[in-house]
């Protein structure tokens, strides 16, 4: 039975990592997948998911005028896999649910719950809410504890409080924190 899947986790929890083996597994037994990844997100290229061990595979891209229903639609796959699921609108997430009901396809969405200042982005409020599995994948903050948070930093190193809730980065931009380094931090 098809189900709407939502790996989460902070940044270097290995989402793109995760998401590329599935794909694999699948196509590695002959079946067929549809990768996507927000256009808002080009830091392995335009049209590319990748991760930071190194590897990468094409993607299609979405916008938030992307009707994914549709496109998965016309040419269904085997299995449906959304790297930077956070950048989905709550409509998007709806129709990924749609794709799982109708079409009979999985998707597995993977993505940031929350932005550097803890609070949801709309995409992972929506796949939390309607998601038939949630499975969080892990991270290590540099005290050792498990880190769920994504703290943004300057230059300098030193926590960005305000701004917008999507800036494109990797660890030059962003660290992944337990809750009390975030609290800390974020307080100081």
């Amino acid at each position: 039975m098809a189900q709407l899947y939502f790996y989460y986790g902070a940044m270097n929890a290995g989402k793109s990592t995760t998401l590329l083996q599935a794909s694999f597994n699948y196509r590695e037994r002959g079946m067929k997948t549809m990768l996507w990844t927000a256009a808002v997100d080009d830091r392995a290229g335009a049209g590319r998911i990748g991760s930071r061990i190194g590897l990468e595979a094409e993607a299609h891209v979405f916008s938030p005028a992307t009707d994914l229903f549709e496109a998965v639609a016309a040419n269904p796959p085997d299995c449906v896999l959304v790297d930077e699921a956070q950048f989905l609108s709550a409509g998007q997430v709806d129709q990924l649910a749609a794709v799982v009901d109708r079409l009979h396809v999985p998707v597995l969405a993977y993505g940031l719950r929350t932005d550097f200042q803890g609070r949801l982005f709309p995409g992972s409020e929506r796949l939390l809410a309607v998601g038939d599995k949630l499975v969080e994948l892990k991270a290590v903050c540099f005290c050792g504890r498990k880190a769920t948070m994504n703290l943004r930093v300057d230059s300098s190193g030193r926590a960005v409080r305000e701004g917008a809730q999507t800036e494109i980065g990797g660890n030059d931009r962003y660290v992944a924190v337990c809750r009390r380094h975030f609290s800390e931090a974020f307080a100081g």
